[in-house]
């Protein structure tokens, strides 16, 4: 199976969201960030991106459908570019409203210092190639790191051909994101899920359970 969707936006764009309505449209499963917590052998994948070297991608995303979230965004193109016959999707929102939000869960001093400090070398790696080489180690600069947000958006639409992409807004709803991908528009609620709240509290559950006897 080939990705049919690759997604191109930031981590706290409604990508979890975007996850379960891409699988309830039929491109599924989705991977995204939770995958890689989930199935700790993905973290070798992207321990070796993040330090350069080859990856078979192939081998990553068998048997998924689509793709969004960190860490994938960082090699939209790279995914691009190898299935070429998938869509591109960029997820963006208000650039502000994204630093508040990155910064009160996954940019959070106590979620860097977890992923940072990590014992494994991938985690390390994974986590510096998002954390900090993207951002140029400002995370907690909001002109700069909303600025880095911009240019990587302005820099997807600039790479990807227009009838390729989609630039979608959480709380568009189903219409263009159906439309984009050729399906029916399903008779339910567009997900809504992860706000900051569900975030901090299931990053709460995962320490409570490290810390089990």
């Amino acid at each position: 199976m080939a990705l049919s969707v690759v997604g191109a936006g930031f981590g706290r764009t409604g990508t979890l969201s975007m996850k379960l309505a891409l699988e309830r449209l039929g491109f599924g499963p989705c991977y995204h960030m939770m995958e890689v917590f989930q199935n700790p052998h993905f973290l070798k994948y992207w321990g070796a991106a993040a330090r350069g070297d080859s990856v078979n991608w192939d081998e990553v995303f068998d048997g998924y459908a689509s793709a969004v979230d960190w860490p994938v965004c960082t090699y939209y193109l790279e995914l691009a570019e190898h299935y070429p016959e998938a869509k591109v999707l960029l997820t963006v929102r208000d650039p502000r409203s994204w630093f508040e939000s990155a910064q009160n869960t996954i940019f959070s001093a106590p979620n860097r210092a977890r992923m940072l400090s990590a014992e494994d070398d991938d985690t390390r790696a994974m986590a510096g190639k998002i954390m900090v080489q993207t951002f140029d180690n400002r995370i907690d600069d909001m002109e700069h790191a909303t600025s880095v947000f911009q240019k990587h958006i302005e820099t997807v639409k600039r790479t990807i051909p227009e009838e390729r992409l989609l630039v979608y807004e959480p709380g568009e709803g189903w219409e263009r994101l159906c439309a984009f991908l050729e399906v029916s528009i399903p008779d339910e609620p567009f997900p809504k899920v992860n706000t900051s709240e569900e975030f901090r509290e299931r990053r709460q559950r995962r320490q409570e359970e490290d810390i089990q006897p």
